[in-house]
């Protein structure tokens, strides 16, 4: 028997996980896990922030140096239908409704089956016309964010009980497939929730985990910008995302006691990952994106367990990434993993704590190119004020939401093929908006240009509070960096744009 759970949460954040040393949240089951499993203390992201991930999930690549968000393309290698197309079931339960948006809508039908729970942050759900009752809250919220916001307070009417939260009946329904499947062979089953991504919507008994007084207005969805709140008012919305996770804690744990139930721990592997962290307060900033990749939000959590090593409660320092997790499982049920893949298995890194690599990337499209050793982060900055040239290269032009402009899509050419695109000549399509820290509609976005190159020993500063400079290390640092961004076939304009042409 060969099978393996897929486990992932979003915006996941490491250092407020007990194994990882986080004393005062209320994760038991997190730390079971650990106690099960192989515990990376090397785990990094790779594209950011939401389908640009999965996207490195299901291609084994990065997606970052070519495009922003978007859905899979018609030349990528996906997990979901290589497996499926070897003979392994693969199947889907997901509450993150960027799946189902314009700028995922490839990524669930290359699995056999998949199930959608709806009513995630602003999932356009339930259809009043009316405004809904909002409370007096922290925060404005302005553009796509007030209909994301609006549509926010519609759907938690519908998931008052905690038995009608999205997190539960995702959850529900992937334990429903491993009842219902227990005993087969070759299964992959991809159980995904999107909390706790804010907002940090969780029930009462999870916030009682934590009390504190508070006396100020409602508050747990922070915007994408600096700490202009109160101290009360931040340590407020950091209990609330802790309340989520400890929901998120309890959800894990009715996988451990199934896996423990049917003896799945013999013939199952179990994967449990993220695809970021979230800020909550730390470097004076909110969430993600329009910052730097700091380690809360790069540096993530990761439990393997493979019952081919049977190793547990152990811990490792290797390297690993997102883009891993493909190659990992493709290696698991025994096939061949396709020749543009980046991401390396952790088999052996799992088994022996063996590392496969020396350094990553990571980053963010428009935002700064990143490489880490483990012991420095090397955060490129774009060399000129205007964060060019930048383009998108795609066949899908879609971003989050809605499809490329018109006005975007003027002056579109067809760019020579890489390598990975297998001879398809990609579109080739100016990416300005990005590169003025602009969506597409308009929204402050990325600004990583306004920060300058960073380097941090994060051994000796995990924080990152104090950038060093050494030109020694800095080269060091750009040689692996330029390495890397040659092996993932980087845009010659991605070079001109950071000042390494």
């Amino acid at each position: 028997m060969t099978k393996a759970i897929l486990l992932l949460f979003d915006s996941l954040n490491r250092h407020m996980l007990p194994p990882y040393g986080c004393k005062w949240v209320h994760a038991p089951n997190f730390q079971r896990l650990a106690e099960k499993t192989v515990t990376f203390d090397n785990s990094w992201v790779g594209s950011m922030p939401c389908m640009p991930a999965r996207r490195d999930l299901q291609t084994g690549r990065y997606n970052f140096l070519h495009r922003g968000w978007g859905p899979l393309e018609p030349f990528d290698d996906s997990l979901a239908a290589i497996l499926r197309n070897n003979g392994v079931y693969t199947h889907l339960v997901s509450d993150h409704y960027h799946y189902w948006e314009t700028g995922g809508a490839t990524y669930h039908a290359q699995y056999n089956t998949w199930e959608f729970v709806r009513g995630q942050e602003g999932d356009p759900w339930k259809g009043e016309v009316k405004d809904p009752d909002i409370p007096d809250h922290v925060g404005q919220f302005e553009g796509f964010r007030a209909k994301l916001f609006r549509q926010d307070w519609i759907n938690r009417k519908y998931m008052a009980e905690e038995e009608r939260h999205s997190q539960t009946l995702t959850f529900a329904k992937g334990l429903e497939f491993i009842r219902a499947n227990h005993d087969a062979d070759r299964w992959l089953l991809h159980i995904e929730a999107f909390d706790p991504h804010e907002p940090f919507f969780a029930h009462r008994k999870y916030k009682n985990l934590y009390p504190h007084e508070y006396r100020g207005r409602h508050f747990d969805w922070p915007n994408y910008d600096r700490v202009k709140e109160s101290p009360e008012e931040v340590q407020h919305a950091i209990f609330e995302y802790a309340a989520l996770l400890s929901m998120c804690d309890a959800s894990l744990g009715k996988v451990l006691d199934v896996m423990d139930e049917l003896d799945l721990w013999k013939d199952t592997m179990l994967i449990v990952a993220t695809d970021h962290g979230f800020l909550l307060g730390e470097h004076e900033w909110w969430a993600k994106n329009r910052m730097p990749w700091y380690n809360e939000l790069a540096r993530t959590p990761l439990f393997i367990w493979d019952p081919r090593s049977g190793r547990r409660n152990v811990r490792t320092d290797a390297l690993a990434q997102f883009t891993d997790l493909m190659p990992t499982l493709l290696d698991y049920f025994g096939v061949e993993i396709p020749e543009h893949v980046t991401g390396v298995s952790l088999r052996d890194a799992i088994a022996t704590g063996r590392p496969a690599r020396d350094a990553v990337l990571f980053g963010i499209h428009g935002g700064h190119v990143n490489v880490t050793d483990g012991k420095y982060v090397y955060m490129r900055a774009p060399a000129s004020p205007d964060n060019g040239p930048l383009y998108h290269y795609t066949l899908m032009p879609a971003h989050m939401s809605h499809l490329f402009t018109v006005e975007e899509l003027r002056g579109a050419e067809l760019a020579e093929p890489f390598q990975f695109t297998k001879g398809i000549r990609p579109l080739k399509i100016n990416a300005q908006a990005y590169a003025k820290g602009r969506t597409a509609g308009g929204e402050p976005y990325i600004l990583a240009h306004q920060f300058g190159t960073l380097l941090f020993d994060i051994e000796a500063d995990p924080k990152q509070e104090h950038p060093i400079r050494n030109a020694d290390i800095e080269r060091r640092m750009i040689d692996k960096l330029l390495r890397l961004m040659r092996q993932h076939e980087a845009p010659a304009e991605q070079y001109e744009r950071l000042g390494l042409a």
